[in-house]
């Protein structure tokens, strides 16, 4: 069986009396973008900073390709990068300079510091601001500064704190696209409570709320986790709510903007054929038809009992 790249189990963390973690499990089996999502104080800070080695737990292990985080830390952290939600930049120092500094820092061999260092400004996009001072660069290229110190090593699992916080939205764009290219050979965390990175950017999810794991699975099982519960429907011909709610299975009805009517459901089951068979005979002239599903801010407000 495949040894997990990253493997947590049983965790948990007490910060004075209070747990901020409580057994926390999950196991990360191949590459791609994996989104810990969850509301501001949920969890997501404490789980990531010890699944980085930044703090001790109370409980339980992290293990990093089969690695025991407590046990090997320096070596565990090999095979670790960490971007936190403030990139440790040295605002005196040049691009070139730092960056060798961080890979002497990762035991990057000496002979081979030199392209290390041109290989992630190259893929970074910073090739061209190697002798600049960090201080003088925009924000946005701090930031790639600091996605490029967490890969100078070439580990196997990177994780990223809120990367494109404070960033503009071309800016937001761009750094988006890196993570995904660099998630194209190596297992990325990203760290976030902003929905819309996570839709962007993640393959699956594990959401954290009040300490405890309360969802893992896909993107696609994350938007589906609210069963779907509406129709919405374009009927040329304006039949009123009265004539919809007496189609059998739609519990109510309501109209919406021009032809639209949002019609409402218990059973889902051959719901649309229904009211394409009731549209025909009654000529209708149904013109569109949409199962709605729930936004991921209902899915979010739901799990997280807000």
């Amino acid at each position: 069986m495949e040894e997990p790249i990253v493997k947590v189990e049983n965790l948990s963390h007490r910060y004075s009396v209070q747990w901020a973690i409580k057994d926390i499990n999950f196991e990360i089996t191949k590459n791609g973008i994996y989104g810990l999502l969850g509301s501001n104080g949920a969890g997501k800070s404490t789980t990531m900073n010890i699944m980085c080695g930044v703090l001790k737990q109370t409980e339980g292990n992290i293990f990093i390709k089969g690695i025991n985080m407590r046990e090997q830390p320096v070596e565990a952290k090999r095979h670790i990068g960490f971007l936190p939600q403030t990139p440790p930049l040295h605002p005196d120092l040049t691009v070139e300079e730092y960056l060798t500094y961080c890979a002497n820092l990762r035991y990057v061999p000496e002979k081979e510091v030199k392209e290390a260092v041109d290989t992630v400004t190259l893929r970074c996009g910073i090739s061209h601001f190697k002798k600049r001072l960090i201080r003088n660069l925009s924000g946005g290229y701090q930031q790639r500064l600091g996605i490029a110190q967490a890969i100078i090593h070439n580990p196997d699992f990177v994780v990223f704190d809120e990367p494109t916080n404070g960033l503009d939205p071309n800016q937001i764009l761009e750094v988006r696209q890196l993570i995904k290219d660099i998630a194209q050979d190596r297992t990325v965390i990203l760290s976030t409570h902003i929905l819309p990175e996570v839709q962007a950017t993640c393959d699956y999810i594990y959401m954290i709320e009040q300490g405890s794991v309360v969802f893992s699975g896909s993107i696609d099982e994350f938007d589906n986790y609210i069963e779907p519960n509406s129709l919405r429907v374009s009927l040329a011909a304006r039949p009123s709510v009265a004539e919809l709610k007496a189609i059998p299975g739609i519990s109510d009805a309501e109209a919406l903007e021009g032809s639209y009517y949002r019609l409402y459901f218990q059973e889902r089951s051959d719901i649309a054929e229904r009211v394409v068979e009731v549209s025909v005979t009654k000529g209708w002239r149904l013109n569109e038809i949409n199962v709605e599903r729930s936004s991921m801010n209902t899915v979010f407000a739901e799990l997280s009992k807000k």
